[in-house]
């Protein structure tokens, strides 16, 4: 077999929200998370660091938010971009073909509350990247973790695998910190990425989804 150029690792790859239970193998997240180090870091600080849950640990640590209330107050706001209103447009457009594809209608609450409630058990995936930093890295460095965890997700996809990037954990993200021992104080938690293997047949992983066409956000100067 062939194996998978970054176009292709870029282009199959997307939030997948529904897994199958197989296991992901640790020599295959030790090769994806060797590899993902040589990711670009400004002053090469490296900022990022992770613990990666997965078996009985993962399952205790779900248990516990599925029965403890959202932080408050939250570790970072994520919600901004909102105001904007063409950022506003995109979020309504990817939400409404996502619920179409599970047929689940604008007023059913309890199955769209149902669906949310699946972030806390990261859709099923049998294992989740915790990641999180030192409190003292500014924005330049949440950029250089970003570029991190989009590494990690394309050489996810080389191996086969998929994943889903979940800031929705951050509104566990003490309780998480706890569980795994990292210090509130001294660090803050950014997300969780769901590693696993997708399940085809659930259309919530085959939705299209909308992207804004180049020239709509880019522009060439002195071609």
């Amino acid at each position: 077999m062939s194996q998978m150029t970054v176009s292709e690792a870029v282009l199959s790859r997307r939030s997948i929200r529904a897994f199958k239970p197989d296991p992901v193998p640790l020599d295959v997240l030790r090769r994806v998370m060797d590899k993902a180090r040589w990711a670009p870091s400004g002053c090469n600080f490296q900022p990022w660091e992770a613990t990666i849950v997965t078996g009985a640990p993962l399952a205790e640590l779900q248990a516990k938010m599925l029965v403890t209330p959202l932080q408050d107050p939250i570790e970072y706001s994520w919600s901004q971009p909102e105001v904007i209103p063409e950022c506003k447009a995109r979020l309504h457009a990817v939400g409404a073909a996502m619920y179409q594809a599970m047929g689940v209608g604008r007023g059913d609450g309890d199955a769209r509350a149902d669906f949310v409630r699946n972030n806390v058990t990261s859709f099923g995936a049998p294992a989740v990247l915790m990641c999180y930093f030192d409190r003292r890295m500014g924005p330049p460095q949440w950029s250089d973790t970003g570029m991190w965890l989009q590494t990690i997700m394309l050489l996810l996809r080389e191996e086969g695998l998929d994943s889903c990037p979940q800031e929705f954990l951050a509104m566990h993200a003490r309780l998480i910190k706890d569980f795994i021992g990292v210090s509130d104080e001294t660090h803050i938690f950014f997300c969780g990425i769901a590693i696993g293997y997708r399940n085809e047949e659930n259309p919530v992983n085959g939705f299209e989804r909308a992207r804004e066409p180049v020239d709509g956000n880019v522009r060439f100067l002195g071609f």
